[in-house]
């Protein structure tokens, strides 16, 4: 980021984000915040998404939204993250958040890329990072549906294993003698979903025997 002189000391919103429940965002926290202290920044807020996909829309990411929020309202000078995939995973999204800062005279600091969006080589660079974040996502997408493909023509079984049969007797008995749906879950000890494909196929046995 470039260290132009000012009054006072940049306000920076630093923005974390993790995809899975068993990851943690201590470490981007911990190495941004060290950064941003080191340039004499003033640290006014750290945003947080745990959990959360970078591929979601902002109104599906309570952090990033009250980010750009903070953004909208002038209460923070610079955004910092770990690494442009923490902002997200779409390259359009990644260029209509760096017009927005843009707009709002803001600016980005990226710690993994040393990214400063207030030189044409920044903003540049930070395009490039978010095609190959797209591209990643999309790679892993394909790996995906291959694997599943693999699998399918190997024959195996995909989704969720089938209950025993003796649960799905005793699902089938419960529910003839008109136990609900919830109390059947519960005296069986099975998922709601699998009382419920049971239901729709003894619907759909008697609709087909009237």
């Amino acid at each position: 980021m470039s260290r132009q002189h000012r009054d006072t000391p940049p306000r920076v919103g630093i923005y974390v984000r993790v995809s899975t429940g068993n990851q943690t965002v201590a470490n981007q926290r911990q190495a941004v915040t060290e950064a941003v202290r080191r340039f004499g920044w003033t640290v006014a807020r750290v945003f947080e998404d745990k959990a959360i996909s970078g591929s979601l829309s902002r109104q599906d990411r309570p952090g990033f939204d009250a980010l750009m929020k903070a953004v909208a309202r002038r209460e923070i000078d610079v955004v910092a993250a770990w690494d442009a995939s923490r902002l997200s995973r779409s390259l359009k999204d990644l260029v209509d958040f760096l017009a927005e800062l843009k707009a709002r005279g803001v600016g980005l600091y990226l710690h993994q890329s040393g990214i400063d969006t207030t030189t044409p080589s920044g903003q540049a660079l930070l395009q490039m990072l978010g095609v190959f974040s797209e591209l990643e996502r999309g790679l892993i997408i394909e790996r995906i549906r291959a694997g599943l493909d693999r699998a399918r023509r190997e024959g195996k079984r995909l989704g969720r294993p089938r209950l025993p049969n003796d649960k799905i007797s005793s699902i089938r008995k419960h529910l003839k003698s008109g136990t609900g749906l919830h109390k059947t879950t519960r005296l069986v000890g099975c998922g709601v979903s699998a009382v419920q494909r049971v239901r729709t196929e003894l619907r759909s046995s008697a609709a087909a025997a009237a």
